[in-house]
């Protein structure tokens, strides 16, 4: 995280891909309630590589608003690069991320900031209710109850919400990479940061097109299994890879004991082992299962070598 000589109150992030109807009234809602707060604050847009000309009304704004920042990507990179620059250029003691095509309402943000004030670090948006096709709500509530509740014991009924708030060590804690934007809350709990939900108003999309689909549910599933890997086998991956390594070996030395007593034990079949498929079974499972052994330690070398002290723990007061 780049160190910044100033620092601001209110820093608010916008992720923006094709939103050019949406960013003057957002930008003016924002303005507007921010104005209310009454503390410093700056937006930054963070152009996803848009080819709509949303851009051209971003550096619009940005020339009648000096409070307004910009960033403006060569093509499109995905929503979790455009909030980790956002994030490394914001200068606010609290971030805010929220989506550019209206649903999220900035009349909430005092919500946030509540929550904030009684000793949370991350505050999550609830979309309640939700104004979304059903073939938006329905995978993501599957996503958000039977997956990511049941996997990683974060209870938050709209996780992917963008309406977010953090405070500021959060995100120079956590690293974020591919697209793990969405769980930037897992991440953060992990991390022994307190994490709760406030529910805000959600308004239906009036400009653009939704960026969900089958491609982005599926590719959140595959994550969702990184993010379970990092939490439980990041800093021991053996015990993974040599469990499983472990047990295939054993069920193969199982299966291949078996087929000799069976040949030349008094009550066995007395089979001709060659001629056993099972036999070869045994051979596979003990070859994969030394495979998975060996990854465990190469992979533990791999930590080992790649160790950094600091990555091991959070601290969050130090008293000298």
């Amino acid at each position: 995280m780049q160190e910044q000589k100033t620092r601001i109150a209110i820093s608010v992030v916008v992720p923006v891909y094709n939103e050019k109807d949406s960013l003057q009234p957002l930008y003016s809602a924002l303005t507007e309630e921010l104005q209310k707060v009454g503390v410093p604050y700056e937006i930054i847009f963070v152009d996803d590589g848009s080819n709509d000309g949303s851009f051209n009304t971003i550096t619009a704004l940005h020339e009648q608003d000096a409070q307004v920042r910009a960033i403006r990507f060569r093509r499109n990179f995905g929503k979790t690069p455009a909030l980790v620059a956002g994030f490394q250029r914001a200068r606010g003691e609290v971030i805010f991320t929220m989506d550019a095509d209206l649903q999220d309402d900035p009349t909430e943000m005092p919500k946030f900031l509540d929550k904030l004030a009684e000793g949370y670090d991350l505050v999550s948006g609830w979309k309640y209710p939700r104004h979304d096709p059903i073939t938006k709500t329905l995978p993501s509530f599957f996503f958000n109850r039977l997956l990511v509740a049941s996997t990683t014991g974060v209870k938050l009924h709209d996780i992917n919400c963008g309406f977010k708030a953090y405070r500021r060590e959060v995100i120079e804690d956590i690293k974020l990479y591919g697209e793990l934007h969405r769980f930037i809350p897992v991440l953060a709990q992990q991390r022994g940061f307190k994490i709760t939900e406030v529910k805000v108003r959600h308004h239906k999309r009036k400009f653009g097109k939704s960026k969900f689909g089958a491609r982005r549910f599926m590719r959140g599933f595959l994550d969702l299994m990184m993010v379970l890997f990092l939490m439980s086998y990041l800093r021991t991956p053996l015990r993974l890879f040599g469990s499983i390594g472990f047990l295939m070996t054993f069920a193969g030395i199982l299966i291949d004991l078996y087929i000799v007593l069976d040949r030349f034990l008094p009550f066995g079949s007395h089979q001709e082992i060659h001629n056993r498929p099972l036999l070869f079974v045994g051979i596979m499972l003990m070859i994969f299962g030394v495979s998975f052994i060996l990854t465990g330690l190469q992979s533990e070398m791999i930590r080992h070598f790649a160790y950094r002290p600091e990555e091991e723990y959070s601290v969050r007061q130090v008293l000298d």
